[in-house]
């Protein structure tokens, strides 16, 4: 399960990025709204977390204009301020969860699931390519030139990710967020792109950014 979390107070955004992650979901984390609609872009999510209140303006006119357009992935709103009879029947009316500041995190993390299963998004999760490289995340099927690849879970991970953000490079501290436990060694990193590289054959597909971390090439 994928969750998008729109927050832009740091700590708390930190900790609901721990919390979710120890639940066992993956989590993408952004601090506005033009970076939310961005991931939305690229990304298929199973829920969505969204700041009432944020730099770029009140979240509820956003997720009303994509629920217009077709959009039906669940949404939890949260707020500090916004927590009058009205602001919850508004934001209830245009969200399917509504959380007021503060709260327990065991309670966030129980609607997040009950959201997530339930059955608002329709479809698979798109297939990613990149040149002959395709991955499935429906499927967990990686293959190259029409080629059936075997990566381990971990590889797989860092896959999707460097696919996900292409064109873009993704940084070693990033990848070590998101594929791994905190306080990993960086050469760990390192590592498994030498073995993926193997396992993904000729010609090279993953570079290294010097300075920044690694990217797919175009």
């Amino acid at each position: 399960m994928r969750i998008l979390v729109v927050e832009d107070e740091s700590d708390l955004r930190d900790a609901l990025h721990l919390s979710l992650r120890g639940a066992g979901f993956a989590v993408d984390v952004v601090a506005d709204l033009p970076d939310a609609d961005f991931a939305l872009s690229v990304n298929a999510y199973d829920c969505t977390i969204f700041d009432r209140r944020l730099p770029t303006g009140d979240s509820l006119p956003f997720v009303r204009d994509r629920r217009a357009a077709g959009w039906r992935v669940p949404v939890l709103f949260l707020t500090g301020a916004m927590t009058q009879v009205p602001h919850l029947l508004e934001g209830l009316a245009s969200g399917d969860d509504y959380l007021t500041k503060p709260f327990d995190m065991a309670e966030l993390v129980a609607r997040v699931r009950r959201l997530s299963h339930s059955g608002v998004v329709s479809g698979p999760p798109p297939v990613l390519r990149c040149g002959d490289l395709e991955l499935d995340p429906g499927r967990r099927e990686v293959r190259r030139a029409g080629t059936l690849l075997m990566l381990t879970k971990r590889q797989f991970a860092v896959l999707e990710l460097l696919m996900r953000h292409h064109p873009r490079p993704v940084s070693v501290p990033t990848l070590i967020d998101e594929c791994w436990d905190i306080g990993t060694d960086p050469n760990a990193v390192q590592q498994l792109m030498t073995q993926l590289r193997k396992k993904l054959h000729n010609p090279p597909i993953i570079l290294n950014v010097k300075g920044v971390g690694y990217r797919l090439a175009t």
